[in-house]
């Protein structure tokens, strides 16, 4: 079945008009909202498998990160993947401290949005190219004391985990390690169970702050 999409913004326009081509390119879009209260109010009854989230609203209320926060708080298995015309560091990183597995800038074509989707939806952590490299900057200057410390994973855990560090999605690391996209996607999934984390953002910083992300 293909993913279910929730689009969160405050431009009717915009936003009919994304439903209609994502569901074109074969997205199921299961709800619409104007902004972030309506989608925390909607999110739980159509338990959406991402949610296209912008960040500022015209009217007022939450922010596109508070509400992404209160969704994933709701719906762990849910991904955020927001959407927004703000390039801003400071937004970039409130969406991802928020939970949000990715960020792409509307600048971005239709094909790169659809595939941004599909790739959220598999797990893979999507950025507008530099600004993952910005999310990572951040991560290694919040590690204070870096260390390797990771008992409770197996050795391929280990390696994939570095590998998540070093921004790789689930099909190149399955290259990578010569294995296949399931069985890394079944080691993301184990990796994070154990740690109590939601997304590959989130595995990433772990990582990172872990001393991971090194050759």
């Amino acid at each position: 079945m293909s993913p279910g999409v929730m689009i969160v913004d405050d431009h009717p326009i915009w936003r009919d008009g994304v439903a209609r081509d994502l569901a074109e390119r074969g997205f199921r879009v299961v709800a619409t909202a104007a902004d972030g209260a309506a989608a925390v109010r909607i999110a739980p009854a159509v338990r959406p498998d991402v949610v296209l989230m912008d960040l500022h609203f015209a009217g007022g209320g939450p922010s596109g990160a508070h509400a992404t926060r209160e969704i994933l708080t709701a719906l762990p298995d849910t991904r955020v993947l927001v959407l927004s015309a703000s390039g801003e560091h400071a937004d970039v990183l409130a969406a991802v401290k928020a939970g949000a597995s990715g960020y792409l800038l509307k600048s971005a074509s239709l094909d790169e949005l659809a595939d941004a989707v599909r790739r959220t939806a598999d797990g893979d952590a999507v950025f507008t190219a530099g600004l993952a490299g910005l999310v990572l900057g951040e991560f290694r200057r919040m590690a204070a004391a870096p260390a390797l410390d990771t008992p409770q994973l197996t050795d391929r855990e280990t390696e994939v985990l570095r590998l998540v560090a070093k921004g790789l999605t689930a099909r190149q690391s399955a290259d990578k390690l010569v294995i296949s996209h399931r069985t890394v996607e079944n080691h993301v999934q184990s990796t994070l169970r154990k740690l109590q984390l939601h997304n590959r953002v989130e595995l990433a910083r772990y990582a990172i702050e872990h001393g991971l992300d090194g050759d």
